[in-house]
């Protein structure tokens, strides 16, 4: 997950908590937004670290491109 599907699961929550007026019979829809709006800010800060250890990691390595040729070049057209 990225954080952009944490930042959904916060807003999601915050819409059950706070602005569903609407109250089924076995179902606490506050309980489920407070669940989903945790779960959200735990998604958002994983992914942040899991970005800052990738940055420190791609900043120390080196980058070099092989290319491997199995076919010969085509011959040379033209006059």
């Amino acid at each position: 997950m990225t954080i952009g599907a944490g930042i959904a699961l916060i807003i999601i929550g915050a819409i059950l908590k706070w602005g569903v007026t609407w109250k089924p019979a076995n179902l606490d829809l506050g309980a489920i937004g407070i669940i989903l709006m945790v779960g959200g800010a735990a998604v958002v800060i994983v992914a942040i670290v899991f970005m800052m250890r990738r940055s420190r990691r791609v900043a120390g390595s080196q980058v070099y491109e092989e290319r491997r040729y199995t076919e010969p070049p085509p011959p040379p057209t033209g006059p």
